[in-house]
Formats: structure tokens, C-alpha cells, sequence
């Protein structure tokens, strides 16, 4: 039997092996979607997958639940009570394919109802993802959008993704280059931030500005990127090195967004946010 995984939709963000710098190994993800069911009811889905020492898992959780679940088959059905909810899964990770990272890109599907109406559909197992919405009592679709993805790395020097900010935007590849003393370079520890190859932020003596934020033009949105390496500069066997991107929503200027703030279902909008924490030892 397979180990299990995933989140992979037009949604999602992988990992990118463009570069040819030393790149970190993605750990873990975890992605948050907002559901919204065809009576307006709003729910706040939690999926959290990993990859350490080969030791593949998976887990769901709604976002009023601090609990999560645990799957421990590669395929299989469940069905269970949350947040005064009827929850059943349906999954199947036994043929997954995968490239780096701990999520399949193809062979798979994962599908979640919610009170007796799916709310959630990912993976490209077209007729088994079919003969599941038969199965379930309600025809009707909720709509999903994922609103938070965060990564985790062990590693040095180069961290890469690929990610969509915004419905109607485009996919950009993202690198973050944070390089410390300890790097086998002549120059002072620095970040460098690229958007699509383009260099977009450059933090020069970086043990001086180990926190910051700077904002970003992109989609005609304005994304806000933060930083915090105080750890992972000066606490390396324990400290990680924080980097995190968020669209702005209407007039919002709070730039770190809090999972609680999931948890509200009268909150129409939510910015997208992208979180990536480095550590440079595995766990």
C-alpha cells in the first residue's frame, strides 16, 4: 500500500526545479479553502500534507476544528461529525504520481461533502470522481477557492515555487534567494525576491534588516511580501526563516493574516496568502 498526500488543483502551487542553486526540500503544505454551499453557508476547509524521512500523511480538518484527522489508508471513504456538520471523504492516492514535494500531480482524486452536498473536488480521476457525485444524495456543487497555502523547507540558499495570486491571474514562478554568512559567499548575508526571473526586492545587510516588508504590483493587485529571518540567521539549529506574500482586499491593510480570521462566515472576501517557513536542518 501507497503512502498518501496531496491538494493538487487549477488552485494549487508546486514546487519548480528551474533553478540551478542549491534549492530546499518542501516538508510539508497546507492549504485552506473556502467553501461556500449552495444555501450561502460558508465553511473554512483545512489540508495538510507532508513528506519527512519518506513518511508520507495526510490530513483534513475544518478551520472551527482545531483537530485534525489523520488518513491512514491510501484510499478509502469517511464520514464523521464537525462543527455541527455532516463531513464525509472520499479519497484515492494508491497510483498518485509524484515529483517533488510531498503532493501528487496526476492518478489521484479527493472529494468532500459537506451536509450531503459536495463542497470540495481535486485530482483528474475523471470517472471515479463522477460515479462519487451519483453516489451522494445532493447533485448540487458548492464553490470552492483557495485562499492560504503554506509550505514548509529544510535547506539552504534557494527556495522556489509557482503560484497564482488571483483567479484571473496569471501563474508566476517565485524564488527566494536568502543567502547568510555562513554561505561560502564574500558579500553580507541578503534576500533576494524574484517574480518570474525578475528580481522584484533586494534586502541588502540583512543581519541589520532581518525583518521588513515590501509591497508588490502584480495582476493589478498590490501583494504585500514580508520577511522575518531572525532565527534562521541566528538560532540556526532551531529558528526557521518566515516569507510570506498576501493580496490585499478592497481597503484591508492588516499584512499578516491570522487563521482565526478564517473562521468568521459572515467574511465575503479573502485576499490570497502564501506562506513559506524555511528551517535548515530537517526535522
Amino acid at each position: 500500500m501507497k503512502n498518501i498526500s496531496i491538494c493538487y488543483s487549477e488552485h494549487a502551487i508546486k514546487v519548480s526545479s528551474s533553478s540551478i542553486l542549491r534549492h530546499s526540500i518542501q516538508t510539508a503544505v497546507t492549504c485552506i479553502y473556502r467553501v461556500k454551499s449552495s444555501n450561502q453557508r460558508q465553511f473554512f476547509v483545512r489540508l495538510k500534507w507532508w513528506d519527512r524521512l519518506n513518511n508520507k500523511g495526510f490530513a483534513f480538518g475544518l478551520c472551527d476544528d482545531k483537530n485534525s484527522r489523520i488518513l491512514r489508508r491510501s484510499r478509502g471513504t469517511e464520514a464523521f461529525k464537525s462543527c455541527d456538520s455532516a463531513v464525509e471523504i472520499f479519497w484515492d492516492f494508491s497510483r498518485a504520481k509524484f515529483e517533488s514535494g510531498p503532493e501528487p500531480i496526476s492518478r489521484f482524486y479527493l472529494v468532500i461533502t459537506l451536509d450531503s452536498e459536495i463542497g470540495l473536488i481535486l485530482g483528474d480521476m475523471d470517472q471515479e470522481i463522477l460515479g462519487i457525485r451519483e453516489r451522494v444524495s445532493s447533485k448540487k456543487i458548492g464553490e470552492s477557492t483557495l485562499v492560504s497555502r503554506s509550505e514548509s523547507f529544510s535547506g539552504n540558499a534557494v527556495h522556489s515555487t509557482r503560484a497564482k495570486f488571483c483567479e484571473t491571474g496569471t501563474w508566476h514562478d517565485v524564488s527566494i534567494e536568502c543567502f547568510g554568512d555562513d554561505d561560502g559567499r564574500k558579500n553580507p548575508a541578503a534576500l533576494y525576491v524574484y517574480m518570474d526571473k525578475k528580481m522584484v526586492m533586494e534586502v541588502k545587510r540583512l543581519r541589520w534588516n532581518f525583518r521588513g516588508n515590501h509591497t508588490i504590483f502584480l495582476d493589478g493587485l498590490l501583494v504585500d511580501m514580508m520577511w522575518d529571518v531572525h532565527d534562521w540567521m541566528f538560532r540556526p539549529c532551531l529558528g526557521c526563516g518566515v516569507f510570506m506574500f498576501r493580496t490585499r482586499s478592497g481597503l484591508d491593510s492588516r499584512l499578516w493574516l491570522e487563521e482565526k480570521s478564517f473562521q468568521h462566515n459572515g467574511e465575503e472576501k479573502c485576499g490570497f496568502s502564501l506562506l513559506i517557513s524555511v528551517c535548515k536542518n530537517p526535522d
